[in-house]
């Protein structure tokens, strides 16, 4: 893959995780915001799930996201080394596919 393509690819997927980022914080929001507004016991909501377990479903998102974050960023950073698409273990070259398919693959298919 050329490195315009994987760099597009990059790009697109760190605006992506951004946007997604954004999301999850906006949701957060609106979960403590209800929290100040609902019973302190919200183990017996009759509504469904818990205050605490949308915060913590949420806190797993973000987090999710800011690793996919770290690995975009370090896609990039391989970029400007002139390493990227090299496989990490073995040093063969990773096939456009698989980085097309996972644009911040670091092994090939043989040693995922």
């Amino acid at each position: 893959m050329d490195d315009a393509r994987a760099r597009e690819l990059l790009l697109a997927l760190r605006a992506d995780t951004l946007g997604r980022l954004t999301g999850l914080g906006d949701a957060r929001q609106e979960v403590v915001d209800a929290a100040r507004d609902a019973n302190v016991d919200d183990e017996h909501d009759p509504e469904g799930a818990t205050i605490a377990f949308e915060r913590a479903q949420l806190q797993a998102l973000g987090d999710a996201a800011r690793r996919r974050l770290a690995e975009v960023d370090a896609a990039l950073a391989r970029m400007d080394a002139g390493t990227y698409g090299r496989c990490a273990v073995g040093g063969e070259t990773i096939d456009d596919a698989r980085l097309e398919a996972r644009p911040t693959a670091t092994t090939c298919v043989g040693h995922s």
